[in-house]
């Protein structure tokens, strides 16, 4: 099953929501790893080496930098970009969809936006 890293800006509403819905699902909040205030690049590194796939609202500065990883050969397990327009029980349900439906290395090196 895939692992996820919370972005900062998520929404505690998705992350409870995850956490409560499948209770085997690893996701791990930046918050938890102390990585709370850390820039992009760093954020990315981390997902990187945790081989967890990075969950954001951050639409803005993260998808330049997770395909600057990409392009320079860095390993990035991939992103899932989450808008804030999205209500929580969507974000939810494909976010749990994916977990359960993909293979491990399915979205290395891939940004995403959901929904589905």
């Amino acid at each position: 099953m895939l692992r996820f890293a919370a972005d900062e800006n998520l929404s505690s509403k998705i992350v409870r929501g995850l956490r409560r819905h499948h209770l085997g699902l690893d996701i791990k909040t930046l918050q938890e790893a102390g990585l709370s205030g850390s820039s992009d690049i760093d954020v990315l590194d981390w997902s990187a080496r945790e081989n967890r796939i990075l969950l954001t609202h951050d639409v803005s500065t993260i998808t330049k930098h997770a395909y600057a990883r990409v392009e320079s050969g860095l390993p990035m397990p991939g992103v899932f970009e989450v808008p804030q327009s999205l209500s929580v029980g969507v974000a939810i349900e494909d976010i749990l969809l994916l977990a359960e439906c993909s293979l491990d290395d399915e979205w290395a090196g891939q940004v995403r936006y959901l929904p589905l």
